[in-house]
């Protein structure tokens, strides 16, 4: 195992517990706490919220793409995670000292820059760390990197809202700025156990726009324009989610706070990595070996019954009946599973498929299936607006709409998988170099 995995794993957990206990807030924040200038509430309405928020999401896995041309052809990876990472604290400390609409328009520009940037870079840095005799370990990694996103996400969830309510908006905030200090030194105290792809310059140039480079690119973004619908309806979660939760009975052992049931889809992945990894692929391959295209394939249509649901619960509030919290762990089970299918699968998936010079473009690249579902959402919230704050897609109509949407990806994706042919590119083996 290479030596530099576990600062990278410490980064990865610390990081996502700055982002995810910033994010799974906003909503809340921005619904009951947003202030102006003058000291005065200034809150926004639920569609509004929605739309914020999903805008903020589609610009957080926009920038991967900028991330990654700067990484892969100028800085390499390691100075591009550094830099950005400065970027990234200076966000979480303007949201903790400015809670009106412009120290929130700034203070999240300034996170998607920095989360953004680096996202591709750390997947691909992790990869990088591999040559073709530990090749095999691969999956294990990306799943430990990706446990360790979830208990970061987890840890963040439980305590953000109680931090808001008790203590208001700078220290809900500030506290994820700490922990992204944090990432960044993890990050940092690693530098000289790395083993560090130079940038590719010319070379990268030329290698994204060979007739391999292109190939590659091309027949990527097709299983990516499929997922964006998955993405579409996976970070509702923090957004009509929340808002329902915050209409149901939430008295289940203790009383939860609206945003606090997020906790179970990190929680659930802790759960589900082993389980599927021992239990469920291993039971599949018996009688259906699963290619990455089929985990896929079964992730998206999973998505769809995880709308159904909550659609269900929509109309059970809208005919006055009171409805326990409880019933969204039904919900979470489902889109976690499809998440343990398509998000950890795509991730490995994209960096075997990328030519060796261009594995964070093709990151970003995988990121920005993010962005469209995230920028589809944020569209579909502003166009269903009337003028008089009431919806188009009222009550069960919303979540019916998305898991329409998700059917009709699903079934078109099945003569994808079936079609593509895959290519793995592993990097050779390299001695580590410390940064210049």
């Amino acid at each position: 195992m290479p030596p530099g995995i576990p600062y990278i794993v410490a980064n990865e957990g610390a990081e996502r517990y700055s982002f995810y206990g910033m994010r799974a807030i906003l909503v809340i924040f921005m619904t009951k706490f947003l202030m102006n200038a003058q000291g005065e509430l200034d809150v926004m309405t639920d569609e509004q919220a929605k739309t914020w928020f999903h805008g903020f999401v589609t610009a957080v896995y926009f920038f991967p793409i900028l991330g990654a041309i700067i990484s892969d052809a100028f800085l390499g990876k390691y100075r591009t995670i550094m830099t950005l990472s400065i970027v990234y604290c200076l966000g979480h400390l303007t949201l903790a000292i400015d809670d009106t609409r412009a120290g929130l328009a700034l203070g999240l520009g300034l996170i998607a820059v920095g989360s953004g940037g680096i996202k591709p870079c750390v997947s691909a840095h992790v990869g990088d760390q591999f040559g073709r005799t530990n090749s095999h370990l691969l999956p294990k990694v990306f799943g430990w990197f990706y446990f360790s996103i979830n208990v970061g996400a987890l840890a963040s969830i439980l305590f953000a809202e109680p931090l808001l309510h008790r203590f208001g908006a700078s220290v809900a905030f500030g506290v994820p700025g700490v922990l992204m200090a944090i990432a960044t030194f993890a990050f940092w105290m690693g530098r000289n156990t790395f083993v560090h792809v130079p940038p590719g310059g010319v070379a990268f140039l030329r290698e994204l726009f060979s007739r391999e480079g292109l190939k590659a690119l091309a027949k990527l973004f097709i299983i990516y324009a499929f997922i964006a619908m998955f993405w579409a309806l996976f970070d509702q979660q923090g957004s009509a989610w929340v808002l329902q939760a915050a209409r149901m009975d939430r008295r289940f052992g203790i009383e939860w706070d609206p945003s606090q049931a997020q906790w179970l889809n990190p929680a659930l992945v802790l759960l589900f990595i082993p389980l599927f990894n021992r239990v469920v692929y291993p039971v599949f391959d018996r009688f259906w070996p699963l290619t990455p295209l089929r985990k896929i394939s079964m992730g998206l249509f999973l998505t769809v019954f995880a709308f159904v649901l909550p659609a269900w619960v929509e109309a059970r509030l809208d005919a006055g009946e009171s409805v326990n919290i409880s019933w969204q762990l039904g919900g979470y089970i489902l889109i976690t599973a499809a998440e343990i299918l398509v998000s950890i699968t795509a991730l490995e998936f994209s960096y075997t498929q990328a030519p060796k010079k261009m594995k964070s473009l093709v990151m970003g690249a995988f990121l920005m299936s993010v962005s469209i579902g995230n920028l589809f959402t944020a569209g579909v919230n502003y166009f269903i607006q009337n003028p008089d704050g009431t919806s188009k897609l009222e009550g069960p109509s919303y979540y019916l709409f998305f898991a329409g949407a998700m059917a009709v990806t699903a079934i078109l994706f099945v003569p994808v998988a079936v079609w593509y042919k895959e290519q793995a590119y592993i990097q050779d083996e390299a001695p580590s170099e410390s940064p210049q």
